[in-house]
């Protein structure tokens, strides 16, 4: 039996999706933060759950050749980071591993080799900073699995501006007794320190637990002597709870509340919350992907879903009849349209909503994209978004995912309509584990698949439906997809697809009887377990 502080030695077996070696003891998978594929490395035992557990390193006596000396001072603490400890060669190839992993493990697809393309710059990349302030006062990153803040002085992956504003705004919480937020107690005032950058300047933003702060003037001139690009300071109001950094009020306190930016040739306007790609050079490795794989001719209509300040689809613009862009983010949107007119595009259009109920609106409006591209956040595109693509039946997607895994999900879920046709990895986050992926997908043409007509009475069905137990398919889908699903949950799935459904998942009382529904992406999950199993 596993306990808390216990020490072991093991062999690292490989990689984890965020980066920890994985070793086994007694059958138990032991993820092992700090360790790479061969090593074999002292461990003491830090976290045992029920079906794995977490541990710190105390020795490697032979080191693997791919292990390099972390360059940064807050390496070991800060959970910023997580591949300092590997040469970049390693990082990519785990990376593309990874991608590819998880189309065919999660996806059922076969992306072949996955082609990685990597970073020029592994240091300074980043152009948005989001330093998180507690007590003290402390200005850096989360400690790995926990909300203490870390103060860091200096962070590698940021600009070199990022360090002296950081600096300056604790100058000015010691010198007037400014309170940091605490999140536990929902009191105290400054939350976040938020940095945009770019070749015009960079764009500081303060977000507090209120509408205005204290000594506002001095804060100011504290900020301006920091950093000599700086071209706006705002004000963001967030006052709810929860972890959500920014809030819908901004207030400018000195300059522009925007930035402009080189991108792909056009020029963009950004606003704190628009979302904008951290890694400028690379995001035009990523872009110029996009635009290959949606093969567009002139004349298509292209939906571009999660749009933000309209980068992508603007990037198309000239390629394509026309594009419509899709943002809930109502400042996201206004930037979105002064992008267009600033690059003097006219063959776009945008609407400010959720993106399944504008897709579902320009479907009501009659409008049939030709190409789809989506970037959604890295929860993945909803199950009504899924539904709405499958609906308007574009003839191309061209998914671009900052989540593999979330990726993979969505691939499964558009399969029965979409085959993955290519897919490739942009390193938009170097020394971190995060990896971007495009992707193709290509809708399946029914003029060259066979049609049977089967006889189900004709079939031994109660076979195929017995393939597998309601607690295999349970872990199936936790193993899969990280999801605890019930019988009663897997029982109504079954029903839709037609399987016939035994007694073991505790039927309703009386047929007035209220029961839960299935969540969708349960029944995504469900439904992939069953199709694993062969039984659908």
């Amino acid at each position: 039996m596993l306990l808390e502080g216990q020490r072991h030695t093991v062999t690292v077996e490989a990689l984890a999706s965020q980066g920890q070696g994985v070793a086994r003891i007694d059958g138990q998978v032991v993820f092992v933060k700090g360790a790479l594929p061969g090593e074999t490395c002292r461990i003491v035992l830090e976290h045992v759950g029920h079906r794995a557990a977490w541990a710190g390193v105390e020795a490697i006596p032979a080191p693997s050749p791919d292990r390099v000396a972390p360059d940064c001072p807050y390496y070991a603490q800060c959970g910023g980071c997580q591949t300092r400890h590997m040469t970049y060669e390693a990082e990519l190839a785990f990376k593309a591993g990874k991608v590819r992993e998880a189309l065919t493990r999660i996806g059922g697809a076969d992306p072949g080799a996955v082609l990685i393309h990597g970073s020029a710059a592994t240091a300074r990349y980043r152009n948005k900073v989001q330093f998180p302030v507690a007590a003290g006062p402390k200005v850096g990153f989360y400690r790995e699995r926990t909300h203490r803040v870390v103060d860091v002085a200096d962070c590698l992956l940021q600009p070199e501006g990022a360090g002296p504003l950081a600096q300056a705004l604790r100058t000015w919480m010691r010198r007037w007794n400014v309170p940091a937020y605490d999140e536990r107690g929902h009191k105290g005032l400054v939350r976040h320190l938020f940095l945009r950058s770019a070749r015009s300047g960079v764009l500081c933003c303060i977000v507090a637990n209120g509408h205005s702060l204290p000594r506002e003037d001095e804060l100011v001139e504290l900020l301006r002597a920091a950093e000599p690009k700086l071209t706006g300071i705002s004000l963001n109001g967030n006052t709810r709870r929860g972890n959500v950094i920014l809030g819908q009020e901004y207030r400018t306190l000195w300059g522009e509340d925007f930035l402009l930016d080189e991108l792909c040739g056009l020029t963009f306007r950004l606003s704190v919350p628009s979302f904008y790609q951290v890694n400028r050079p690379q995001a035009e490795v990523l872009y110029g992907l996009a635009g290959e794989f949606a093969g567009l001719t002139g004349g298509e209509t292209v939906l571009d879903l999660y749009c933000g300040t309209g980068t992508i689809g603007l990037t198309l613009a000239k390629q394509a009849g026309q594009i419509i862009g899709v943002e809930i983010v109502p400042q996201a949107v206004e930037d979105a349209w002064e992008n267009a007119r600033r690059n003097g595009l006219a063959n776009v259009r945008y609407l400010c909503g959720d993106a399944a109920q504008a897709a579902a609106q320009l479907a009501q409006e009659g409008v049939r994209p030709q190409v789809a591209v989506v970037d959604p956040p890295r929860k993945g595109l909803a199950p009504d978004v899924i539904d709405t693509l499958l609906q308007m039946s574009p003839r191309r997607i061209v998914y671009l995912s900052c989540d593999c895994a979330t990726l993979a999900r969505d691939v499964k879920a558009l399969s029965p309509a979409y085959t993955l046709t290519r897919a490739e990895a942009v390193d938009m986050f170097p020394r971190t584990y995060h990896v971007e992926t495009v992707c193709l997908l290509t809708k399946l043409k029914v003029d060259k698949h066979i049609e049977v007509d089967l006889n189900l009475s004709e079939l031994d069905v109660t076979a195929a439906e017995s393939k597998a137990t309601y607690d295999e398919l349970k872990a199936y889908v936790l193993n899969q997809f990280g999801l605890k699903v019930s019988n009663l949950y897997i029982s109504q799935v079954k029903r839709k697809c037609g399987l016939e459904v035994g007694q073991s998942y505790n039927p309703p009382k009386s047929d007035t009887s209220r029961q839960p529904k299935c969540p969708p992406e349960k029944e995504t999950a469900i439904r992939a377990a069953l199709e694993h199993f062969g039984m659908i």
